[in-house]
């Protein structure tokens, strides 16, 4: 926002804030814990920025609607009318997650089952300071545009002060575009207006719901038949760059050795007299006898 009273730049900030303490709270649990830190874990953080920074925009949405639609309301009421609109969206949200991400701690790859843990424990956290932590982010910064108070100095912004006398840059940056008005609830957004008069209307329409049902068809039955076309393994030239050697290794091994199957290799597993022509006519014989 151009306004100076109703910019929420600390709110997209804690936001952020809040993501990154799930992170040091889950990755500190499990470290104390005992829990393997592997490589695959540093990507975690990015999956839960993903999240929170979700959890975040529907707090905020649910915040303004009702802000709008209880003008006069004190703040419990308003932070008691976004949790109920807000707090299902993202316990369904988190709870899938969740569950998807334990679920993945019964695999036996140690570094998937390390990933799996913490990133699913740092859904959890995730969860909890957006419910809390937030929660409190949105009540201080509803009080501080009650009391028309600048969002980078928290100063209260004189609105009845002549905007002649100050410069444009002033008037811009310590006033706002909206100086002479208190802090009010805004209009709808554009997005939600656009959602309730023209795109639900039209999803609504017994012929769209007709073709929706069928392409959701299609989709299906083409899911349904890719997943019958999938392979398991992994293609070892796609961990390598495209002009590396290695990839005409794997080539030429696949088509000139691929019919021979996988290498049997015989291991000696004590230690042995090299230098004794008997030890070594007596490998070459066990290796012949293999062969």
């Amino acid at each position: 926002r151009l306004n100076c009273i109703r910019n929420n730049i600390w709110l997209a900030m804690c936001g952020v804030l809040s993501s990154g303490l799930a992170v040091l709270s889950s990755f500190g649990l499990m470290l104390f814990c005992g829990v393997p830190f592997v490589i695959t874990v540093a990507n975690a953080p990015f999956l839960i920025l993903g999240v929170g920074v979700d959890d975040m925009f529907i707090m905020i949405a649910s915040w303004e609607q009702s802000s709008r639609k209880k003008e006069k309301s004190n703040v419990k009421s308003l932070l008691a009318e976004t949790y109920s609109e807000a707090a299902l969206s993202v316990t369904i949200t988190t709870l899938t997650d969740v569950l998807a991400f334990f679920i993945g701690t019964w695999t036996a790859f140690p570094s998937v089952r390390s990933f799996c843990l913490y990133t699913g424990t740092a859904f959890v956290f995730c969860y909890v300071y957006t419910m809390t932590f937030y929660g409190a982010v949105l009540v201080l910064n509803h009080k501080r545009e009650q009391g028309n108070r600048h969002w980078l100095t928290c100063m209260r912004v004189d609105v009845d002060k002549d905007e002649a006398e100050n410069s444009c840059l002033y008037n811009a940056c310590c006033i706002g575009s909206c100086s002479r008005q208190q802090s009010q609830p805004e209009s709808e957004h554009p997005m939600s207006i656009f959602f309730k008069k023209y795109y639900g209307p039209f999803v609504t329409n017994k012929w769209i719901k007709l073709l929706m049902v069928l392409l959701y068809g299609a989709y299906l039955g083409g899911s349904i038949y890719g997943c019958t076309q999938i392979r398991e393994g992994i293609d070892l030239r796609n961990l390598a760059n495209d002009d590396s050697y290695v990839v005409p290794y794997y080539d030429d091994e696949e088509k000139y050795f691929s019919t021979y199957g996988p290498r049997v290799m015989v291991v000696i597993t004590e230690s042995v007299d090299y230098w004794n022509e008997s030890v070594r006519l007596d490998i070459e014989s066990c290796a012949q006898n293999l062969e």
